[in-house]
């Protein structure tokens, strides 16, 4: 995808040996690349966001260990490496995913091909998630051009970032909506905040702006309203874990907004790629839930009318704040999936038809 005028991926490896990202903690305000040199550096990124979002998280782990191969391919230093990085955060099951790719791949080999072999896979594993979400562009955009013969524009609601930011490329919920817009159907996307992080309001209208995709960004409340008022026509969301069962684990609100769909009769589909499905996991309960900082919900980061970035305290010092990431949406609650393979169901007959060949590991 394109900032003014210029392509640019999620993440890269640098001529320098090193592994460059998009700052998203830093989006909309200042558009900076953060050069990550050591698997320490990635954990970091991970963990505090610099880099988010299922996919990319995954593609940021593998190049984790490729950065810790290039220091020391030992034993050891490979599982030091992985521990690190899977301790970042639990709930994207593309953090586990990548990692154990990974590490299938290098633990039996000797350790002199350990840092070559860690580079190629994980430039493969950018590479497959930039093909996965272009394929779910490709199948999702069936689903919205029979809509938007009768509505124009086409309105679809979506929640947190589910774009090429979260994704290395095209993004996954995103994915069909660029490629309907680039198609020259009519489409409109209401932009959810999402607080406490206001994903949304930062990096998802960031990057429907520089798209050129019309957008309108809401409070995360608002949804069900128009919902009512028939302003929704569908919704498309990301997802950070699906269970074998159909469970759609993503951005906390997401549950609500499903409700709300169900509640109106609007359908609602999850999109992502294979590497998100937990196939152990057969209840969204098992999913694990993160707790991150109250300080998310606490305070607030903006752009000043002086034009620097601050951050403030909205809540009383005396309040305390629980900041949990993510819920899970009942796979009743769930229209359907779109995934790089096509539209299934959200059930495990569905899912299994889909993936019944098992390529599973390997994907």
């Amino acid at each position: 995808m394109k900032i003014s005028d210029r392509h640019y991926r999620a993440i890269w490896r640098g001529e320098d040996r090193t592994v460059r990202v998009i700052d998203q903690s830093r989006l909309p305000f200042a558009f900076e690349i953060r050069s990550l040199d050591s698997v320490e550096s990635a954990a970091q990124a991970i963990r505090n966001m610099v880099v988010r979002g299922a996919p990319l998280i995954g593609a940021t782990a593998a190049y984790g260990v490729a950065l810790a191969m290039q220091a020391n391919a030992s034993t050891d230093h490979l599982e030091t490496a992985i521990g690190l990085l899977r301790a970042t955060r639990p709930t994207a099951i593309d953090l586990a995913w990548a990692l154990e790719r990974m590490q299938g791949a290098l633990a039996s080999m000797a350790v002199r091909h350990r840092a070559e072999t860690a580079w190629k896979l994980a430039a493969q594993i950018s590479e497959d998630y930039v093909e996965q979400c272009r394929q779910i562009g490709a199948h999702g955009i069936k689903l919205i051009e029979p809509l938007a013969t009768r509505r124009h524009p086409l309105n679809i609601l979506t929640h947190c970032n589910a774009g090429w930011l979260c994704s290395v490329d095209w993004g996954t919920a995103l994915s069909p909506i660029y490629m309907a817009h680039d198609a020259g159907v009519a489409v409109h996307v209401w932009v959810d905040e999402t607080r406490p992080r206001n994903q949304g309001a930062s990096l998802t209208a960031y990057e429907l702006a520089a798209h050129g995709v019309p957008h309108t960004v809401i409070a995360d409340n608002l949804g069900g309203h128009l919902m009512q008022r028939g302003r929704v026509d569908m919704v498309i969301v990301g997802s950070d874990r699906v269970t074998a069962a159909g469970d759609v684990c993503n951005k906390v609100g997401t549950y609500l907004k499903a409700l709300a769909a169900h509640d109106n009769g609007i359908p609602f589909y999850a999109a992502m790629p294979v590497s998100t499905i937990d196939w152990n996991l057969n209840s969204g309960d098992q999913v694990p839930i993160e707790e991150r900082s109250p300080r998310e919900l606490t305070h607030v980061t903006g752009l000043t009318s002086g034009g620097g970035i601050e951050t403030v305290r909205v809540v009383p010092e005396c309040s305390p704040a629980l900041n949990l990431g993510f819920d899970v949406t009942p796979a009743r609650l769930v229209t359907g999936l779109i995934t790089e393979r096509g539209l299934c169901a959200a059930n495990p007959s569905a899912l299994r038809r889909l993936y019944d060949d098992r390529r599973i590991a390997n994907a």
